[in-house]
């Protein structure tokens, strides 16, 4: 692993908003119950117009990060976690449009202090009726990935679905990726590989993440002894054609990234063409 600067033990929370709506203030209050600790939240901003961010900022431990335009959610959680001193070892990057259980996030600092090889985190993340989210998964390959996007939706009990959403009883483990809606971080592990690639504007910037730093040595740690409950924001419903977009857009990439040189061309433009008649299909749908 390479080395950086050492880090203290101060426990910050890097929340990336757009147009986050009433959903901030519920997430701000629920996260002073989450833990006992201290701790300093940077709300960095994608140009949001409602005024939340704004009003987030008045409260004592928050500090408002104006980007000035949507730069995508990996691009702005790096910028957020850039303000932060080097006395912040430990760094949430979440969505605003979750509620902490209380006790939440101690319990997650609990368990990252039983893996020292751990640089990522994430709990257990349930709808509002208690479904629980499959956030902690495989990464994807050729064989599951186009599996489960062929079959996903028309047969979501699918061999390929079930192995690669890692659908099964809460444990705590290793996975190869976590849901970037909620994960703490140990700032060490995060920094050691540069954050997020700011390539991806949304969607599959954990999948990556999570990736690389198991190639630097660290672990992804699942850890459902902590929950959070999954609200629904507002910013994805208003763009839904364009999220597709971005969703697409950013899969391919990331098997580019991964599958290079000439053998892997004819596959890849195969998947392209896929992709793109998929997000046909769903646009005209909707």
């Amino acid at each position: 692993m390479t080395e950086h600067p050492s880090y203290g033990d101060g426990l910050a929370v890097v929340t990336v908003t757009y147009f986050p709506g009433e959903t901030l203030e519920r997430f701000l209050d629920t996260l002073e119950k989450a833990t006992d600790r201290d701790v300093q939240v940077v709300v960095a901003d994608n140009a949001s117009t409602d005024g939340a961010p704004e009003r987030a900022a008045e409260r004592e431990n928050v500090q408002l990060l104006s980007i000035g335009e949507n730069v995508g959610y990996g691009t702005a959680a790096n910028r957020g976690v850039a303000e932060l001193d080097e006395s912040y070892g430990w760094v949430v990057v979440v969505n605003p449009d979750l509620e902490w259980e209380p006790g939440s996030l101690d319990t997650l600092l609990e368990v990252a202090k039983r893996w020292p090889r751990g640089g990522s985190f994430g709990p257990l993340i349930h709808d509002q009726d208690g479904t629980v989210y499959p956030s902690a998964r495989l990464l994807p390959s050729f064989g599951r990935g186009i599996g489960h996007a062929v079959f996903g939706k028309v047969w979501p009990g699918n061999p390929w679905t079930r192995a690669y959403r890692q659908e099964r009883t809460p444990v705590e483990r290793v996975a190869g990726w976590l849901s970037g809606s909620c994960q703490l971080f140990r700032r060490e592990a995060f920094d050691s590989v540069g954050g997020f690639d700011t390539r991806y504007f949304m969607y599959f910037e954990d999948v990556d993440l999570g990736d690389r730093l198991a190639k630097a040595g660290w672990l992804n740690v699942y850890a459902p002894s902590a929950g959070v409950m999954h609200i629904g924001g507002h910013a994805t419903s208003q763009a839904s054609a364009k999220m597709l977009r971005a969703h697409h857009e950013s899969a391919y990439r990331y098997l580019a990234d991964r599958h290079r040189g000439l053998r892997w061309k004819p596959v890849l433009a195969a998947i392209k063409l896929g992709l793109t008649l998929r997000l046909k299909l769903e646009t005209r749908k909707g």
